[in-house]
């Protein structure tokens, strides 16, 4: 049996390169040791932001600046763990800044309740008097929206003191999840034994041509999950009671308007996302279900068999560096400095593609300020390995252009927006491989990858915030979260969706424990918000070309300078109204069309 290497065993061109966050190990160390230090660079000015403008500038050009470094030291260490999570250094450096960052941060939560405690009025004076306090003024604004939700300061510094307290769900689950995870091999239908974990679950054998590869490995992945769902139950019942305990201290109506407040998005178009598309979506996913089901020749189509190849004997691989030089290609269109950024990614080792024992599940993108950013992916030579990669190089680009034309504090946008830039990415992919070949049975495939990006974001994600808005009433109602009541309301969940064109067993139910987007507040709705706006500025970027480039561009490099209605209303897509959201699904509807006509 091909068995999973240690970290120490990849090659270090599979792997990526932190030396541009910090030359050295030593030189980590010692800035960890010297941002503790340094915090009274900030604190400092600790009870006097309301003594002048000038004071308040200065005040927050220091915080930007002892941020950055901050970042740098975080993204370090996460990088590390997230690497190899089983390495006892790496968990020993996790805790290490964990215990930092809540000490900095109870030191530096003055900042914001001298913010809060100052009229509205005074800081407009101060914005008048100051020009160099211009670019905080969204920041300024986004704390004074807090105001009617802020407690007593000793509060709120007690509340930032516990923050590793708060953070440790999370930790202990990302913790488990790759050190303690274990599965049992399987065999292919030669009889050859293959190696089991969650990343080749997710990235290969999930996708599996082979219906007794995908029903071994998805026994064997539920097997362990039942292993461990009371833990996880526990663990996830912590991070809600907080979240429900947090929103009733600071008087929101619920957990899910205290979550939505930072995202600065409407209840309204919250619910858009999940209601238009649980009753419109739905409908042509279950078609494609029965699809899938007929050409596959299934008696029942099974949960485990959602994401199977439409058709199993076609399925053309994919090298890393064939795939990169595809969406190289592909990006052409965005023009030379967006692809340029794309291209350093590749070059430079931004990606860490290696699949290791300890390595996390999953992909994503961290993108320290002042560095470049770093992405996560396991590399297993699929078509939908190119997807995933070109959706986190979307992300890349995004913070990067972000980065260099904002300041700190004004790089993120709301997270709402921030998955339109990385499906835009995957949609352009598929719009360049559609567009070079005449293969009737090649386009059938690229339209199912393009379907996978629709399903992973419309439909997986779109559940899991379903799952997430019946847990949150359930929490708020009393009930208690066992590992029964959880998997209870995931498969709830599913079979509401998919009702009789799946057949779901028990394990499906137990697939809560897959994400750690719930313990992220509310960010699995906004792939789908993400995603809704990336198919208009797709379809604009087809009709006009360069203008529609052009407004993306400008959009990409605003960073987090706007609310992200304006945001987007400034890519040309209005998300106010459900329209947006309308015509996406009628877009998934006529990509499951094209499949049907390409049998006849």
């Amino acid at each position: 049996m091909v068995t999973r290497p240690k970290r120490s065993e990849v090659p270090m061109e599979l792997t990526w390169d932190l030396h541009d966050l910090f030359p050295t190990y030593q030189a980590w160390e010692t800035e960890l040791e010297a941002i503790q230090q340094d915090v009274h660079k900030v604190t400092r000015f600790k009870g006097n932001l309301g003594e002048n403008a000038e004071t308040l500038d200065h005040c927050l050009t220091t915080f930007e600046d002892f941020q950055k470094r901050v970042i740098r030291v975080a993204v370090y260490a996460n990088l590390r763990s997230n690497a190899d999570g089983t390495n006892p250094i790496n968990q020993r450096d996790s805790s290490r800044v964990a215990k930092a960052i809540a000490l900095i941060n109870t030191e530096l939560a003055f900042i914001e309740s001298e913010l809060l405690d100052l009229p509205a009025h005074t800081i407009d004076l101060f914005l008048q008097e100051q020009r160099s306090l211009q670019p905080y003024l969204k920041m300024l604004k986004d704390v004074m929206e807090k105001k009617p939700y802020a407690l007593a300061p000793i509060v709120e510094k007690t509340i930032a003191a516990l923050s590793e307290i708060h953070d440790a769900p999370y930790m202990i689950y990302q913790r488990s999840k790759s050190s303690d995870l274990t599965f049992d091999s399987i065999t292919d239908d030669a009889g050859n034994e293959l190696p089991m974990s969650a990343a080749l679950y997710e990235d290969r054998y999930e996708l599996a041509a082979e219906e007794n590869t995908r029903r071994k490995a998805y026994k064997s992945f539920v097997r362990t999950l039942d292993q461990y769902k009371h833990t996880y139950a526990a663990v996830y019942a912590t991070e809600v009671t907080k979240q429900v305990t947090m929103a009733k201290l600071r008087n929101y109506s619920s957990v899910t308007e205290m979550l939505l407040h930072p995202q600065q998005v409407t209840f309204e178009m919250y619910e858009n996302q999940l209601q238009l598309l649980q009753q419109e979506l739905a409908p042509h996913m279950r078609r494609f279900a029965r699809l899938k089901q007929e050409k596959l020749g299934l008696p029942e189509l099974h949960y485990y068999d959602l994401k199977a190849p439409l058709d199993p004997d076609f399925n053309p691989v994919t090298t890393y560096a064939e795939a990169t030089s595809t969406i190289l290609d592909a990006l052409t269109i965005m023009g030379e400095e967006y692809r340029g950024i794309t291209k350093q990614a590749i070059d430079n080792r931004w990606v860490d593609l290696a699949d290791n024992v300890g390595k996390a599940t999953g992909a994503f993108c961290s993108s320290p300020y002042g560095v470049h950013p770093y992405i996560l992916i396991t590399w297993t030579d699929t078509m939908r390995g190119a997807f995933v990669l070109a959706h986190e190089l979307g992300h890349a680009g995004h913070f990067y252009l972000a980065g260099k034309n904002q300041s700190l504090l004004n790089t993120p946008p709301s997270t709402y927006f921030v998955e339109a830039p990385s499906t835009l990415n995957e949609l352009l992919l598929a719009n360049y491989l559609l567009g070079n070949t005449n293969d009737k049975r090649m386009k059938r495939w690229i339209i199912t990858q393009l379907l996978g990006t629709y399903y992973h974001n419309f439909v997986t994600h779109l559940l899991e915030a379903e799952f997430q808005k019946n847990v949150y009433q359930s929490a708020e109602t009393g009930t208690p979260l066992t590992a029964d009541v959880l998997s209870e309301l995931k498969r709830g969940a599913l079979k509401n969706f998919w009702q009789d064109t799946v057949t779901f067993d028990d394990g499906a139910g137990l697939t809560w424990m897959r994400q750690p987007h719930y313990y992220m507040g509310l960010y699995p709705y906004t792939y789908s918000a993400g995603l809704t706006v990336s198919t208009a500025v797709a379809k604009q970027i087809q009709e006009e070309g360069q203008p529609a480039v052009n407004r993306w561009l400008d959009v990409l490099k605003s960073g987090g300078t706007m609310k992200p209605l304006d945001l987007i209303q400034k890519a040309g897509v209005d998300m106010s109204k459900p329209d947006a959201i309308k015509d996406a699904v009628a877009f998934v509807g006529s990509l499951i069309d094209q499949l049907e006509e390409s049998y006849n």
